[in-house]
């Protein structure tokens, strides 16, 4: 199974539970497991955290960049699919056209070409103004979960000490 981690992944766990300054171990866990190709995100993602220009990006920058895969012509063919999808919902044109310019709609489309299993920390909403990852995930028959539930599947350990 390869997880597909979304931008809020990061951000959130650098802003809250895993800081870069106070669990290494959870940023070491992402590298390890990039390295050995089950633990990735996109280039759109890497995008969305260069904006912040924080330590994060610099992060991403020294150590992370191998885990953001490019924008390929597999995944290219897969945004027919997940625009159509989108756009015979009942979203608002603004939420369609906000949608197909974030990192999220390159996210999709990378998990439907390639098989994997998107994480988010976002939770399915039934709003007309917002399209979720997991609601697109859900009408695609992609498989999502949070990052927790990757970490328990996974069986990360981040442990003080021998």
């Amino acid at each position: 199974m390869t997880y597909l981690l979304d931008a809020n992944v990061f951000i959130q766990a650098k802003n809250l539970h895993y800081g870069l300054d106070f669990c290494p171990a959870f940023w070491d866990w992402l590298i390890d497991n990039g390295a050995g190709g089950r633990v990735l995100s996109i280039d759109k993602v890497a995008d969305e955290i260069a904006a912040g220009a924080d330590e994060l990006n610099d992060w991403m920058r020294e150590r992370g960049h191998a885990l953001f895969l490019r924008t390929g012509v597999s995944v290219a063919a897969q945004f027919g699919a997940v625009s159509t999808w989108v756009t015979q919902q009942q979203y608002e044109p603004a939420a369609i056209s906000t949608f197909m310019q974030v990192a999220d709609f390159y996210l999709i489309a990378h998990a439907l070409a390639d098989g994997h299993v998107v994480v988010t920390h976002e939770v399915p909403a039934n709003s007309v103004k917002r399209i979720k990852i997991p609601n697109v995930c859900i009408g695609l028959g992609i498989r999502f979960m949070t990052p927790y539930e990757m970490l328990r599947r996974e069986r990360a350990r981040f442990v003080l000490g021998r």
